[in-house]
């Protein structure tokens, strides 16, 4: 082979090696969400800066005495039945709780509710907190 084709060959490859490593771009993070996360993937997503709406749905008293991630919109359980509207439609969403059982509920019902990118972060805010992950109280 000679010498230019094999630059033809290599550097196409090279690049896709390259692209390939290092932190997640919010590029990398394009398209549907999967039904589930972990609390790593999730903040992994927040210091990418993509535009994800983590949705808090503990009680109050949770969110404010066990911390909650920054940023994130508490709208406990038993009212987001009629706080529907307060979510945006065009943004991936991060339900989010104590453990994951409360935010697949959440993710349940989004679902039937014409939102379309919605996931649910696996282990609440128990398994942020041990992962040693930036909290608010």
């Amino acid at each position: 082979m000679n010498r230019t084709r094999r630059l033809f060959f290599t550097l196409p490859v090279a690049a896709l090696i390259f692209s390939a490593c290092g932190a997640p771009t919010s590029a990398s993070f394009a398209g549907a969400l999967p039904m589930n996360i972990t609390v790593n993937e999730l903040n992994d997503r927040i210091n990418a800066k993509t535009d994800i709406y983590v949705l808090d749905v503990r009680s109050p008293e949770e969110y404010t005495q066990d911390g909650h991630v920054i940023g994130s919109i508490l709208i406990p359980l038993p009212e987001l039945a009629t706080r529907l509207a307060e979510i945006p439609k065009d943004r991936p969403i991060a339900a989010f709780c104590r453990s994951g059982n409360r935010s697949k509920v959440a993710q349940d019902l989004l679902l039937s509710n014409g939102f379309t990118n919605v996931t649910n972060v696996t282990g609440g805010i128990g398994a942020w907190r041990n992962a040693n992950l930036p909290t608010e109280y």
